[in-house]
């Protein structure tokens, strides 16, 4: 059994200024869709604040699942809070380590440690529905999703983490308040938008295990913040770099036949082959037009009398099990009190860019790039079809015939090994701007000195970029097929006996852009109505345009459906426009300070 060591250097310098009150808080919510300001926490600290007959009284802020501040930590209904401390607890360093740890978050999450992503997105899957039944916000806010139609979600890792002051979950009667795309929930992260001093971090992270000895982690960040009674500035920076592992380097992993684990044997059928027969494996190339069939030529052995570790294609060779990844952010917040703090003025921006890479094994040359009489259905069920003219072709008699009378041999098999694995290396562009102007309507009268208002404008564009290597164009693979040219057709029957001009009539890349954007206008009010014995009566109105717009734009190949090893689809352009209004009221019937058994707050 071979062990490994896994080493983990962390460094970080702290400078901060201790501050009287603590974290700046709005009584605010922009809409329905936005029920919690960017300075807000669902938990607030409690300060002295200039209440009637000079008794102290905690801040009232915005609770997940409410557009109505409130001086309480839970609101209408219950939200599981995480705090810093929390996640470290839970041994979360990223959103990946976070959903795959919340009990909430059930099912098949999609994260970027799946070997299998493409474009190594972490969504957030509350009770195992699918992801598009959960809204996601930051700061209380919608976030454009990333730019492709298909599977569009929130990607959280384009969300700066160390930048995190807590994450709400609301997990029942979200979409009374937020609308039909929060059935699952609401999974509200809240920034931190007041900070002092300077805070550098960084950590590199890697095992000696193997060929994994240079798989490392690094990640650092600065956090810096300034300002005084009237000005909040915060500025964030972060670099994050992580190193593939491959399936190869672990013993688990390195092979798809798992029977020696108690397991089965997942490989699929060893390639160059003819159905159930397998090129000698001390041939490199077949003789042309020598035999009949491969069940009659001397050159092919069925694929059961090979040895054991020669009866299937180990694809985990090539793959990547953790595929490559990296990140860089940068993010400010602007907060200043205008007009004796009637009046504030708030602007924050971010821009991200992901790169991810996983890394998968040579293509298959399935479905057949020949179809039946409809255009569509491959000819050949198993494998592919190659015609008997083809200068290469082992065989003299043909299994069918297509459409146009072509003989063809079928249920060929095959993968351009010498092409090499298959990448997806996919870019995100991330842009956010958010600013509005919030503030209370005191001046008017002490009447107005609870009511508060917030004018908002959110811009978010997502720009996804995914290049696929290493597919097999269909029309390419037809032509290359049915070239006589020795010098010029493609050889399906070799193990790696194609040259780079040849192989470069077949391979192909295929690139797919995708722009995703949100455009946000909101106004709200809030205030209390009348005092009653158990409290105020509160209210809370507001309204919202929301604009969506999506341009997936793949590549010619994919839309006119003709990859072998890709993803094919149509093309995608659509926009909408979303106009919500709101209206809320709290009535307290009961107060905590009456200590009613069974009725503490009703």
């Amino acid at each position: 059994m071979r062990t490994s060591t896994i080493l983990v250097v962390t460094a970080s310098l702290f400078l901060a200024i201790p501050e009287a009150r603590g974290q700046a808080t709005s009584p605010f919510a922009a809409s329905e869709t936005a029920a919690q300001n960017p300075t807000t926490t669902s938990s607030p600290t409690p300060e002295l604040a200039g209440a009637e007959a000079g008794t102290a009284q905690a801040e009232r802020v915005i609770v997940t699942g409410s557009n109505i501040p409130t001086a309480e930590e839970v609101g209408p209904v219950p939200v599981d809070t995480y705090r810093p401390e929390d996640i470290q607890k839970l041994g979360a360093r990223t959103p990946t380590d976070l959903v795959q740890r919340l009990p909430v978050i059930t099912g098949g999450a999609v994260t970027e440690n799946m070997s299998n992503s493409l474009d190594g997105r972490t969504e957030v899957n509350l009770r195992g529905l699918f992801p598009k039944e959960t809204l996601v916000l930051v700061d209380g806010k919608r976030v454009a999703p990333v730019g492709f139609a298909q599977g569009a979600s929130v990607d959280l890792n384009l969300i700066p983490w160390p930048l995190v002051d807590h994450v709400d979950i609301l997990k029942d009667g979200a979409s009374a308040i937020y609308g039909s795309d929060a059935i699952a929930g609401v999974f509200n992260v809240i920034l931190k938008h007041r900070f002092r001093g300077l805070e550098i971090e960084g950590s590199v992270g890697n095992t000696n295990l193997g060929s994994s000895n240079d798989a490392a982690e690094r990640e650092g960040y600065l956090l810096a913040g300034a300002g005084d009674d009237k000005t909040d500035i915060v500025v964030f920076a972060q670099y994050y770099d992580r190193a593939a592992i491959f399936s190869r380097d672990r013993d688990l992993s390195s092979n798809q036949d798992l029977t020696k684990f108690g397991g089965a044997d997942n490989r699929p059928p060893p390639v160059p082959g003819v159905s159930f027969f397998t090129l000698r494996p001390d041939l490199s190339s077949p003789m042309p037009h020598s035999a009949p069939n491969a069940a009659t030529s001397q050159e092919y052995v069925p694929t059961s009398s090979l040895p054991r570790n020669d009866r299937g294609f180990n694809s985990a060779t090539f793959t990547s099990a953790i595929p490559a990844a990296d990140r860089e952010y940068f993010y400010g917040s602007f907060t200043r009190d205008l007009c004796q703090k009637y009046l504030s003025a708030f602007a924050d921006f971010k821009i991200v860019r992901s790169f991810y890479e996983p890394v998968f094994a040579p293509v298959a040359f399935i479905p057949d790039a020949f179809t039946r009489e409809d255009g569509s259905t491959p000819f050949s069920p198993f494998g592919f079809s190659v015609p008997l003219s083809n200068p290469f072709n082992p065989f003299t008699q043909a299994d069918a015939s297509l459409p146009d009378g072509t003989p063809v041999t079928t249920a060929v098999r095959y993968r351009a090994l010498e092409a090499g694995p298959r990448t997806a290396k996919t870019t995100t562009h991330d842009y956010l701007f958010d600013g509005g102007f919030r503030g209370t309507l005191g001046q008017l009268g002490d009447y107005f000195k609870n009511w508060n208002f917030e004018v908002a404008f959110r811009y978010n564009s997502n720009d996804h970029n995914l290049n696929i290597s290493g597919l097999v164009s269909k029309p390419g693979l037809r032509a290359a097929l049915l070239d006589t040219n020795p010098l010029t057709a493609f050889n399906p029957f070799t193990r790696t006996g194609n040259t780079p001009a040849v192989l470069g009539r077949v391979i192909a890349s295929t690139k797919e852009t995708g722009v995703a954007t949100l455009t946000d206008e909101s106004l709200g009010l809030n205030g209390d109505i009348i005092k009653t014995p158990a409290g105020p009566l509160s209210f809370a109105l507001g309204s919202e345009h929301r604009k969506e717009t999506v341009n997936d734009r793949p590549d010619a190949l994919n839309t006119s459906f003709s990859s072998i090893g890709g993803i094919d689809l149509e093309a995608t352009r659509a926009s909408r426009d979303v106009w919500s209004y709101y209206g809320e009221l709290r009535i307290p019937v009961t107060s905590p300070s009456w200590n009613v058994a069974g009725l503490h707050s009703l």
